[in-house]
């Protein structure tokens, strides 16, 4: 393979590893992104259990407080050496997450205490307005054999 060659499939394999999706701002459009999200890394060969959570609640947020009617909200993963980002953009830029602490008999608001509990960072950037980032990363570990994607464990 020439030197050409080389570089067009670096870059290839580069592009190969960010995946955008625009979802409906519904339950069933943060339910399609988590499904999503998990079979993408899957097909990556990427450890998608934690992250298909993390997504669960980004997109759920964002389905829900972050929502505009007939605004949709854009789940988008990018793997960068051995960091996987997860970003969810809404077009509430003007409501900003608040990581709190719920009561014990509160039935909310548990989500960005998850998310903080699993990532090994997370934050909010601003987007061109009105639209806001909330963003993961997860830091990768080198790939070990596992359970395929989707289909049984076997036996049991």
């Amino acid at each position: 393979m020439n030197q050409e060659n080389t570089g067009a499939a670096a870059q290839l394999d580069a592009r190969a590893r960010d995946f955008s999706v625009l979802f409906s701002s519904t339950p069933r459009g943060a339910r399609l992104a988590r499904l999503l999200a998990a079979e993408q890394l899957c097909s990556w060969g990427l450890p998608w259990e934690v992250a298909a959570q993390i997504v669960a609640e980004l997109a759920a947020n964002a389905a829900t407080h972050g929502r505009l009617p007939g605004r949709s909200f854009r789940l988008a993963l990018h793997v960068d050496g051995r960091t996987l980002r997860i970003e969810v953009t809404d077009t509430r830029g003007d409501r900003r997450p608040v990581r709190r602490e719920p009561g014990a008999e509160d039935e909310g608001g548990r989500g960005l205490l998850l998310v903080a509990a699993l990532a090994d960072r997370w934050g909010v950037a601003d987007d061109r307005f009105p639209r806001k980032i909330v963003w993961a990363e997860l830091d990768l570990a080198a790939p070990e054999p596992g359970p395929p994607c989707s289909g049984g464990t076997g036996g049991q």
